[in-house]
């Protein structure tokens, strides 16, 4: 399948990763002024995000509503409506529930949340523009067993597989449980978004049934030469807060985490909003498209 956008972020067409400079901004005008419109945050917390590619919230939900979302995790990853359905995603192994996906379409509960001016109202003030939900998931850690993510960048994996133009993007992570810097946190090396990594190798066909489980996916990962040489100049910074604190970042940010050998859960409930100026087309590197729950086409602006 072939687009009719142009491809500013080539990927999974060679032998080898490389790195080139982003071509798109972090932060958007509105169009109305020189600056990015009013929201949330303040002009130096954007600042400190275009530079950094990412902004943490030691508060952006009150308990009430942390215990409400672990209610839904639980029932969401427990009930037998979506036994076998693919948005739930299991760990090789053991079988237990790794992520569950579409959440906020699943939840009456997530979608209000997501909906509030402090939550859906960061991603509108970053990216200059009406947003709606590209992606929504719960990721679960569970205590001794729960497994790693290895590094990547979202946007190589949106852009690949599931046409989006440019990183005009931004990803929510709001903690359900305690994130501490031993229980498998999210970690980000700061200032990695102004690079974009081609990785090598091509996209199978249906490759997502295989990446959403690979502890280390073999396509849309960087080789150990440019982790290594990524994390030598920007570093590596752990997530960590308390249920109900978020963290906010690039979707050309590089990240991952690692697996959970501690007794104490990390589980977060993700959103990924999408500029209505950045809506999908045709993959850029894949036969087609990844399933509506891991890429929607439907653009309608949040409300």
């Amino acid at each position: 399948m072939r687009t009719a956008v142009a491809d500013n972020y080539p990927t999974r067409d060679r032998n080898e990763c490389t790195m080139t400079v982003r071509q798109d901004p972090v932060t958007w005008s509105d169009g109305k002024r020189g600056d990015t419109r009013s929201g949330p945050l303040t002009a130096n917390q954007i600042a400190v995000y275009d530079a950094r590619g990412y902004h943490s919230a030691e508060s952006i939900i009150p308990p009430r509503d942390v215990f409400n979302l672990v209610d839904e995790m639980t029932r969401l990853a427990e009930t037998d409506t979506l036994r076998g359905d693919d948005r739930v995603v299991r760990e090789n192994g053991d079988g237990a529930v790794r992520s569950v996906f579409d959440v906020n379409r699943l939840s009456d509960v997530v979608d209000e949340i997501i909906r509030r001016p402090e939550v859906v109202g960061i991603a509108r003030q970053i990216l200059g523009s009406d947003v709606y939900v590209h992606q929504s998931r719960l990721n679960f850690k569970p205590g001794f067993t729960g497994g790693p993510f290895y590094w990547h960048s979202d946007f190589e994996t949106w852009h690949a597989e599931d046409g989006m133009p440019t990183p005009r993007a931004a990803s929510i992570s709001i903690a359900l449980t305690e994130n501490y810097g031993h229980n498998g946190g999210l970690m980000i090396m700061p200032g990695s978004h102004r690079a974009f990594v081609s990785c090598a190798g091509e996209t199978p066909e249906d490759y997502y049934k295989e990446s959403l489980v690979s502890y280390v996916p073999p396509t849309g990962s960087p080789d150990q030469p440019t982790l290594t040489r990524m994390a030598n100049e920007y570093g590596i910074e752990m997530m960590t807060g308390p249920a109900g604190s978020a963290t906010v970042f690039d979707s050309n940010c590089m990240h991952g985490s690692n697996g959970n050998i501690t007794p104490f859960a990390r589980s977060n409930l993700f959103i990924v909003f999408n500029s209505v100026e950045n809506t999908l087309t045709d993959p850029f590197s894949a036969p087609a498209p990844r399933p509506d729950y891991l890429g929607s086409r439907d653009f309608t602006p949040l409300r």
